[in-house]
C-alpha cells in the first residue's frame, strides 16, 4: 500500500510535494517592533524546507499594527514588509516547499501600546485590556486591511493563503456568541456573526486567486459556545464563498478546561470534512508518521498540520519515512547522513 503521507496533493492548481504542513506558529521575532523579517526568520522557516516539509505556513501575520498579537509579530500591513517577505518565500521555495502565509488580527487578545478592537467590548480575562467595541468603520476598514494584506501576499509570491479564524482572535470573537454580544448587522444570528469573515473572504478573494484556507477554532468548550456542528454550517458557508480547505484546530475564545491528547481535534476536522464536503488540515498532538498516516488512510482529513513535533525536529518528515519505511529523498549535500 502506497504511503499517502508522502504523496503529492493538489488544491487550486498548487501542488504540493507531499500532505506534510509547517503549522503557524508565531516566532515573536521582529525585534525592532516593526513587522519586518528578519535573519531568525530565514534561518526558522528554511530549514523546515530543507527537512522535506511540503509547505510552509508563516506564522500569525499582522494586517494592521494594532491587529499584532505582541509587538515583536510579523507584519503585513505596508508595502514595507513585502521585500523581507519576497526574500523569505524565494528562500523557502528554492528547497522545494510551498509557501503560505497566515494573515491575522489578535482583536482582545492583542498585547500592544494603544487601543485594541474587538466585536464587543469584553476583556478576554482580568489581567488584559477592555477593547474598544469596533464602529462599523473600523469593522470596513480592518476588512480592507485583510484585503490589502492579500495584495501584499501576492506580490512576494506566496503559494497560498491562510486567514486566521481561530484561538480567540478577532474573526473568531466575531463568530462566536462568547464574544460577540452586537445587536447589529453584525450580531445575533450565526450567519450575521459570519457576515465580517464573509466580508473579509470576498475582499481577500478580490486580490488573490490562488489557494485559500481559513483556521477556526471548531470547539469553544463552553456551554453557550460554538460546536462542530456548527462549524459544519459554517465550513458550507466558507466552501460556498470561494474557501478551499479548512485547517481545523479548537478552543482558545475565553479561558476553558480542555482535556488534550494525541488527535484530540482529528474527530472535528473528520466531522467538517465529510458533513460540510470540504478539504480539512488536522493539527493538534500529532507527533509520528503512523499517526499522520492512519489519519490520511481512513481520510480524517487530507493535509497533516504539524507545530511543536516541528520545532522538536526540524527533519520530522526523515522521523517519519521511517516509522513508515518510505524511502525519502534527502536534499543532495545530506545524503551522505540520511542514507
Amino acid at each position: 500500500m502506497a504511503v499517502k503521507l508522502f504523496e503529492p496533493y493538489e488544491i487550486n492548481n498548487v501542488i504540493l510535494k507531499n500532505r506534510i504542513v509547517m503549522s503557524p506558529m508565531c516566532m515573536y521575532s521582529s525585534h525592532n517592533r516593526d513587522g519586518m523579517v528578519n535573519d531568525w526568520h530565514y534561518i526558522h522557516y528554511t530549514s523546515r524546507a530543507v527537512g522535506q516539509v511540503g509547505l510552509i505556513i508563516l506564522e500569525a501575520t499582522a494586517v494592521t499594527p494594532q491587529g499584532r498579537i505582541s509587538p515583536k509579530d510579523l507584519g503585513i500591513w505596508s508595502d514595507e514588509h513585502v521585500e523581507g517577505l519576497t526574500k523569505l518565500v524565494s528562500m523557502i521555495k528554492a528547497q522545494g516547499a510551498k509557501v503560505g502565509i497566515q494573515i491575522a488580527h489578535a482583536g482582545r487578545k492583542a498585547e500592544v501600546e494603544g487601543e485594541i478592537l474587538a466585536p464587543s467590548a469584553l476583556p478576554f480575562n482580568e489581567r488584559m485590556k477592555t477593547p474598544k467595541e469596533m464602529s462599523i468603520t473600523d469593522i470596513k476598514k480592518t476588512v480592507k486591511a485583510f484585503g490589502k494584506a492579500a495584495e501584499r501576499a501576492k506580490q512576494a509570491a506566496f503559494d497560498i493563503i491562510e486567514i486566521h479564524g481561530a484561538h480567540g482572535y478577532l474573526i473568531n470573537e466575531f463568530l462566536s456568541p462568547i464574544t460577540n454580544h452586537r445587536t447589529d448587522e453584525y450580531g445575533g444570528t450565526m450567519e450575521n456573526r459570519y457576515r465580517f469573515l464573509k466580508e473579509i473572504i470576498i475582499e481577500v478573494k478580490a486580490a488573490w486567486d490562488g489557494p485559500l484556507f481559513v483556521r477556526v477554532s471548531a470547539n469553544d468548550y463552553l456551554e453557550a459556545g460554538l460546536t462542530p456542528s456548527h462549524y459544519v454550517t459554517i465550513a458550507k458557508w466558507m466552501k460556498e464563498d470561494g474557501v478551499h480547505l479548512i485547517d481545523v484546530s479548537s478552543g482558545a475564545i475565553a479561558p476553558a478546561k480542555i482535556s488534550a491528547y494525541p488527535g484530540y481535534q482529528i474527530p472535528f476536522a473528520e466531522k467538517i470534512k465529510h458533513e460540510a464536503d470540504i478539504p480539512t488540515g488536522a493539527v493538534g498532538l500529532i507527533t509520528t508518521g503512523i499517526q499522520a498516516e492512519e489519519i490520511l488512510q481512513n481520510n480524517r482529513a487530507d493535509l497533516i498540520f504539524l507545530a511543536r513535533a516541528l520545532l522538536k525536529d526540524p527533519y520530522w518528515p526523515r522521523t517519519a519515512a521511517e516509522e513508515l519505511g518510505y524511502e525519502l529523498q534527502p536534499p543532495v549535500r545530506y545524503k551522505l547522513g540520511w542514507g
